[in-house]
């Protein structure tokens, strides 16, 4: 287990839960009747991109952990640069090869996916601006594999990948200052983007007829990420921003179980918010970000 440990550390074993949310609640959408089992492809699909893509984000910042964060696997030399190199690599390719088993169509979404984790862990994260775009992208991205269950609807729910990119662009835009403190003005805009999240939900919600089993799950959303934030603008600094990334990461297993209410899909909804546990449970012993 000493030996395996590092690299379950690399892939953030907490925040791998929250991509199979991720699926689940696009699953949803799509109208899925969960029959068949070659949708885990799909499954194992998420869990190698998003893996694969946490990875090689840790690579391509070994140099800056050596100085910032030297305890990380990387640069505290429990996981040598080039074994983590092709540990990311092989685990992006199966999620491309996963996908691509279960349809074209998702196998496209991956191979798009991981082209986009690629481009933000080697440079995108590095702006203000295109990393919490980017970074949204890949969220994005992964919500429309889930809706790839069913090819076909694509063509009606490919617009609900822009709202990962709103709420990941916000948690990104708060992770950027997680080491040295940041600014109330960025922390606000956070917030401004995570109350349109919730109010884009409540509205699909109401068109679907669901909004009154929906407003309860969204409001569990709003407690589970204002607190932390309200508390980070209060004293914005590193440990206090940091818990706002954490909090915002692990509850995008309540926003996904939103999406499953909202679309009336209330069982997966409470399937999925059973991930929320574990994945807080395994963030006491992996890193979240």
């Amino acid at each position: 287990m000493g030996n395996i440990k590092p690299y379950l550390q690399l892939t953030r074993p907490a925040n791998l839960l929250t991509a199979l949310a991720d699926i689940l609640a696009g699953m949803a959408i799509a109208g899925f009747s969960f029959t068949g089992g070659n949708y885990f492809y799909l499954l194992l699909a998420t869990l190698g991109l998003y893996g694969g893509g946490v990875v090689l984000n840790d690579v391509f910042d070994a140099e800056l952990d050596a100085i910032e964060r030297p305890e990380r696997p990387i640069p505290s030399g429990k996981v040598p640069l080039r074994a983590a190199t092709l540990f990311g690599g092989v685990l992006l390719a199966l999620g491309i090869l996963c996908a691509r088993f279960f349809a074209l169509e998702s196998g496209l979404i991956a191979l798009g996916i991981a082209m986009l984790v690629i481009l933000y862990d080697r440079n995108a994260k590095h702006s203000k601006i295109w990393g919490p775009i980017v970074m949204g992208m890949c969220r994005g991205g992964n919500l429309l594999l889930g809706i790839s269950v069913l090819p076909a609807a694509l063509s009606h729910y490919s617009w609900v990948g822009f709202v990962p990119i709103v709420y990941i662009g916000a948690i990104t835009m708060i992770s950027q200052d997680e080491v040295h403190g940041g600014k109330r003005r960025t922390l606000y805009l956070a917030g401004i983007f995570y109350a349109t999240v919730h109010l884009v939900q409540l509205l699909v919600a109401y068109a679907q007829g669901n909004l009154l089993l929906a407003i309860p799950w969204v409001a569990l959303h709003v407690f589970l990420v204002a607190r932390p934030l309200w508390a980070a603008i209060q004293n914005p600094v590193g440990p206090m921003i940091g818990k706002a990334v954490k909090a915002g990461v692990l509850s995008l297993i309540v926003m996904d179980a939103a999406w499953c209410v909202a679309f009336g899909y209330w069982p997966l909804a409470l399937l999925v918010l059973l991930l929320l546990p574990f994945s807080i449970y395994l963030a006491k012993i992996f890193a979240v970000t």
